[in-house]
C-alpha cells in the first residue's frame, strides 16, 4: 500500500486538474472536427481514448518533471516533499514507472489513424523537455502551452486525417489560455523560484500581471469567435462566449490575488470549469 500511495503521489492522480487541462483541448479538437451525422458512438469512444491518454501522459510527464527538477524541488516549500525530491522513490524506479505509463499510452494511441499516431509521437520530445525550459527562458509557460494543447490538433486529425486552419486558430488561442493559467499557478512559488534562479512568466510580468493575463485571455476569446464564425456555429455558441468571458475576466481575474498562494491555486483550478464551458459551447454550437 505504501508503494501504491507513493505512485499516486508521484503521478498526481489525486490532483485531476492536471490531466483535465490536458484533456479539454483534445475534446475541443475532436468536437470541431467530428461530423455528428456519423456514428455518435465513435465520438464517445474517441473521447474516452483521449481522456485515458491525458491521464497516462500527464502521469508520465509528472514523473519526468520530478526527475529533472528533483534538486530544485528540495528548495521549494510546496514541492520539497515530492516522492523523488524527498528520496522516497528512486530515479531508477521512477524511470520504470514512466516507461510503463508511456507504453500504456501507446496502446491507446494505436486506436487512431496513422497520421494522428505520427503527429502524437512527434510531440514526445516536447513533452519530456518542457521542465528544462525554466532554466533558460522566462517563457516556459509558452513552451508548456505549445505542448499541453497539442492534443487539440490530434483531436481534429483523429477524425479528419488532415490539418486545416480552423484547429490551428483554436490551438493558437489555447496556447494563450495555458500562458494565462500557468502564469497564475506560478505565482505560488515566485519567491522560491527567484531565490534559486528559475525563470517564468510569473516573474517576468510580476509588475504587470493583470495586463499580461488580460491579453492572454483576450486572445483565447478572439480565437473562439473566429472559429465559431468560420464553422457557422449557432447563436447558442455566441451566448456561451459571454459566459466564458464572465468566467475569465470576473470569476478569475477580478478575484485573483497574486500575493496569496491559496487565491492563485483556486483561480488556477477554476480553469477546469472553463474547459468544460468551452467544450459545451463547441458541442452544442454545431447543432
Amino acid at each position: 500500500m505504501n508503494q501504491i500511495n507513493l505512485f499516486i503521489d508521484l503521478t498526481r492522480l489525486k490532483k485531476p486538474i492536471g490531466y483535465m487541462l490536458l484533456f479539454w483541448p483534445c475534446s475541443w479538437g475532436l468536437t470541431i472536427g467530428f461530423d455528428f451525422s456519423d456514428n455518435i458512438n465513435l465520438y464517445i469512444f474517441y473521447l474516452i481514448l483521449f481522456f485515458l491518454g491525458a491521464v497516462l501522459m500527464r502521469s508520465a510527464g509528472c514523473i519526468v518533471n520530478d526527475i529533472w527538477d528533483r534538486k530544485f524541488d528540495r528548495k521549494v516549500f510546496r514541492t520539497k516533499n515530492r516522492p523523488i525530491a524527498s528520496g522516497k522513490v528512486s530515479i531508477y524506479k521512477a524511470i520504470i514507472y514512466s516507461i510503463f505509463l508511456c507504453l500504456a499510452a501507446l496502446l491507446v494511441l494505436i486506436n487512431f489513424n496513422y497520421f494522428t499516431i505520427f503527429l502524437a509521437l512527434g510531440s514526445m520530445p516536447l513533452a519530456f523537455t518542457y521542465p528544462l525550459m525554466k532554466r533558460f527562458t522566462y517563457w516556459p509557460q509558452l513552451f508548456l502551452g505549445i505542448t499541453f494543447n497539442y492534443g487539440l490538433i490530434l483531436g481534429w486529425t483523429s477524425v479528419n486525417n488532415y490539418i486545416s486552419i480552423i484547429p490551428l486558430i483554436l490551438y493558437f488561442g489555447a496556447i494563450f489560455w495555458t500562458l494565462g493559467y500557468d502564469t497564475i499557478y506560478g505565482y505560488q512559488d515566485i519567491k522560491d523560484d527567484e531565490i534559486i534562479g528559475l525563470k517564468s512568466t510569473s516573474i517576468k510580468f510580476k509588475k504587470s500581471p493583470f495586463t499580461f493575463l488580460f491579453l492572454c485571455y483576450t486572445v483565447l476569446i478572439l480565437s473562439l469567435l473566429i472559429v465559431g464564425y468560420l464553422m457557422e456555429y449557432n447563436n447558442f455558441f455566441f451566448v456561451m462566449i459571454l459566459v466564458i468571458i464572465f468566467q475569465l475576466f470576473f470569476s478569475q481575474l477580478k478575484k485573483l490575488n497574486i500575493k496569496s498562494a491559496n487565491s492563485c491555486l483556486t483561480v488556477f483550478k477554476s480553469n477546469n470549469f472553463l474547459g468544460l464551458l468551452i467544450f459545451l459551447s463547441l458541442f452544442i454550437g454545431k447543432f
